[in-house]
């Protein structure tokens, strides 16, 4: 959980021209931002790029920071999302799913991404076992559209709670929860195909 104060203050000595707290402020969020840029776009040289050009926008927009509108995090995962819609749009790598409504609507809100992957107990093979479920998850998340991918990405592999992402999606709680429910289920069918090819 993120400490208000201590981030409102770093941000505060940033903006005062203290170059150690933006290096701080870089040092905390990269593998988080880069993360996330690595699931959207799906290579590592992509991520890099989005990721330097989201610490930029973040450094020139840092003054509009305000900690009593919401947490830092959040406030960083707006910008993020909005830099790599903006890449989406402009490299035209958005992709439409199948028959997304007849996905089966069941309570599936209550399981997490890793609840629903096949659980096979330890092996001796477990982490070539984790890398490989890590790889098709990876590859099956970039065949969802960008607006379910995102949902579940910031829920499952960021963690956020709904209000968080509703907040950085500017959506309803609601429409954050159909599209987890949508991306988990179009995800689930993605992997079943995956291990039943394996298989």
């Amino acid at each position: 959980m993120e400490d208000t104060q201590a981030v409102a203050a770093l941000v505060a000595r940033c903006l005062s021209g203290e170059a150690s707290a933006w290096e701080e402020i870089v040092h905390l969020y990269h593998r988080r931002i880069y993360n996330v840029c690595y699931r959207f776009a799906g290579a590592p040289e992509d991520a890099e790029d989005l990721t330097q050009e989201i610490f930029i926008k973040m450094y020139r927009t840092l003054q509009s920071y305000d900690a009593s509108k919401g947490a830092f995090i959040t406030w960083v995962t707006t910008i993020a999302r909005n830099l790599l819609v903006d890449h989406f749009r402009r490299s035209k790598h958005e992709r439409l799913t199948d028959s997304l409504e007849s996905a089966p609507a069941g309570d599936q809100d209550a399981l997490t991404l890793g609840e629903q992957l096949p659980d096979q107990g330890p092996r001796p093979d477990a982490g070539v076992q984790t890398q490989e479920t890590q790889r098709a998850v990876h590859q099956a998340l970039q065949k969802l559209s960008p607006e379910l991918r995102e949902a579940v990405i910031l829920r499952d592999l960021q963690d956020m709670d709904y209000r968080e992402i509703a907040q950085v999606l500017r959506v309803p709680e609601g429409t954050v929860k159909s599209r987890i429910n949508r991306g988990r289920a179009e995800l689930a069918r993605h992997l079943s195909r995956t291990y039943r090819q394996v298989s």
